[in-house]
């Protein structure tokens, strides 16, 4: 099986179809209920649930899910039956495996149930229709490659006695989600030094977003919160709470960082933990969904369109 403990859980959906194709004779059977078996219907339509709440024990590197929801339909013509299933649940990886299940095992049930009465009947086709609620839906476009600022707060890293790692980690993750960061720094635990480079990169919107890394912890030099939360025009709550809510999930040291979010003019500033792991999960919890943030930022609103949005961020960086 793959490995999904990084992935967030989402709201998935998934809509499958499958056609029978029958002889207009047994669609009349079928509507006039002289079926012998019974009403094929009502039965493949249990069976379909079955199967899609029994998908992994079918299809072995399918992963457990916790279906909320399993919708079937059937659909009579003259000479086919079309079948529809849709499937929703909040996890980490995607239902479309439980619709194509569901309408499989109800095409093959009402198989089973018409053969007598209809020797030229045939599956036709099982297809996915459509999938929502993947990474792939949160996903960003820009017209111009977001700029990124990468700052090291280590007093350590900074005196050349430590490799930073969290730091490199940052500038890869940011690289593979499209953005560019042409600045990268360390500087010692220092506010004035904190907030003055800070304030170097978005004084005159150098950069779309800044990720610092080191000191959200409680030791007497960790402080970056305080350092930068004079400088922030909006606190973002909702990402602080997103990255403590994801790290506790892996680890009961997370609700221990004093991790923040906010913006400067039209720059988000996020403050990650000095750890490694603190930073992936920080950046598996938060991308590519916060990158939205910048419709809203440049007067967009959430439903304008991404080419507008695309438009004020190339005004943003020239």
């Amino acid at each position: 099986m793959r490995d999904i403990t990084a992935k967030v859980n989402s709201l998935r959906t998934a809509t499958a179809q499958a056609i029978l194709r029958v002889s207009p004779e047994t669609i009349l059977m079928i509507q006039e209920n002289r079926v012998p078996k019974g009403d094929p219907l009502a039965v493949a339509k249990v069976a379909a649930v079955q199967a899609a709440k029994n998908t992994p024990q079918l299809i072995p590197y399918c992963h457990p899910v916790p279906l909320d929801f399993v919708g079937v339909d059937f659909e009579l013509s003259t000479d086919q039956i079309r079948i529809t299933a849709t499937t929703k649940a909040i996890y980490k990886t995607g239902v479309e495996m439980e619709a194509l299940s569901a309408v499989s095992v109800a095409a093959l049930n009402l198989y089973d149930m018409l053969k007598m009465l209809d020797d030229e009947m045939r599956i036709e086709t099982i297809e996915l229709l459509e999938k929502q609620g993947g990474k792939g839906d949160f996903k960003q476009t820009f017209a111009s490659r977001l700029k990124a600022a990468v700052i090291v707060i280590s007093d350590t890293v900074a005196a050349g006695k430590k490799q930073d790692r969290s730091g490199r980690l940052i500038v890869q993750r940011l690289e593979t989600e499209g953005l560019t960061v042409p600045y990268y720094q360390t500087v010692a635990d220092e506010p004035d030094t904190i907030r003055a480079v800070v304030q170097n990169y978005t004084s005159h919107d150098a950069v779309d977003l800044i990720i610092t890394t080191g000191g959200t912890g409680v030791s007497p030099r960790d402080q970056t919160p305080e350092s930068l939360a004079e400088l922030f025009e909006q606190r973002l709550p909702g990402v602080e709470e997103a990255m403590r809510s994801y790290g506790q999930l892996r680890t009961p040291y997370a609700m221990l960082s004093r991790s923040m979010a906010g913006t400067i003019g039209k720059t988000i500033v996020l403050c990650f933990p000095g750890s490694s792991g603190g930073v992936q999960d920080a950046m598996d919890a938060l991308f590519p969904a916060i990158l939205h943030t910048y419709k809203m930022l440049w007067g967009g609103g959430h439903e304008q369109a991404k080419t507008l949005a695309s438009s004020s961020a190339s005004s943003a960086q020239e």
